[in-house]
Formats: structure tokens, sequence, C-alpha cells
């Protein structure tokens, strides 16, 4: 089978589900494991204590059950995107390393890639060059 549009190949659909399903388990699962003390307690250091400890939970659970389901996956992908971003961006202020986070990010993209390769349209044969983005800037600067 082809891998463009909505036919892609059987191994292509399990590997990605696979990864969807996984990745979705282990960020329901970390969501859990922030009521743990020594977990609670690391997540204090870092200014997450109380009520922001458990709206950050809120959102790692949310975002990890769009994710998980087909019919939202798109707005899953999207808000878990935003929420290991703001994983990166904490690990960086506070001098801890962003590879776990950002590995971790990259491989819910290789997952939801997989399943549905449309989701990087955008960089496909039939995607218009980055080169007319500039041409239309000129063309607006010169009308205005």
């Amino acid at each position: 089978m082809a891998t463009n549009g909505s036919t892609i190949g059987k191994s292509r659909r399990i590997a990605g589900n696979i990864l969807i399903f996984l990745l979705g388990l282990v960020l329901v699962a970390s969501a859990a494991a922030k009521f743990a003390p020594k977990v609670a307690e690391q997540m204090g250091t870092m200014g997450l204590e109380g009520w922001r400890l458990t709206f950050v939970v809120f959102l790692e659970i949310s975002s990890a059950i769009l994710f998980l389901f087909p019919r939202t996956r798109s707005m899953g992908l999207l808000l878990v995107s935003s929420y290991m971003g703001g994983a990166i961006a904490t690990h960086v202020e506070h001098g801890l390393s962003f590879i776990q986070p950002g590995v971790f990010l990259a491989l819910l993209w290789l997952g939801a890639w997989l399943r549905h390769p449309q989701i990087l349209w955008s960089w496909g044969a039939g995607a218009a060059p980055l080169s007319h983005l500039a041409d239309e800037g000129h063309r607006e600067a010169a009308r205005g």
C-alpha cells in the first residue's frame, strides 16, 4: 500500500498505534505519579505545588486522553506538544537536561506520523516551496 494520504501499510499503522498507545499510557502514569510524595516534593522545588500541581496533572491527563482517542487525536497532539514544550522550558529554567522531554515529544510525533502521515502535509511533495512566502512579503511591502 502507498504511504501517502489515508492509505498506509498495515505494519506502519500497527507501529503508530502501538507508539500512540504506549506513550499515552506513559503520560497518564506520569500524571498519576505526580501525587506520589517524592515526585510531589520534586515538583515543589520547581514551584509546582498545591493547586498548581493539580492543574499540571489535569493538563497532562486531559491532553493524553485527547491524544489516545482517534477522533480527538489532532487536538491531543497539539495539547501534548504544548505540554511537553512547557516541560522542556521548565527543565531548561531549572538547569535540568531537556533531552528526556524532547525525545518523548519526538516519539509522540513519530507515532502520530506513522499512524497519520497527513499530519506533515505541508512538507509533502505537493507543498508549496517556502520561497513563495518571501515573494508574497515583498509584494505586500511594495503595495503598502
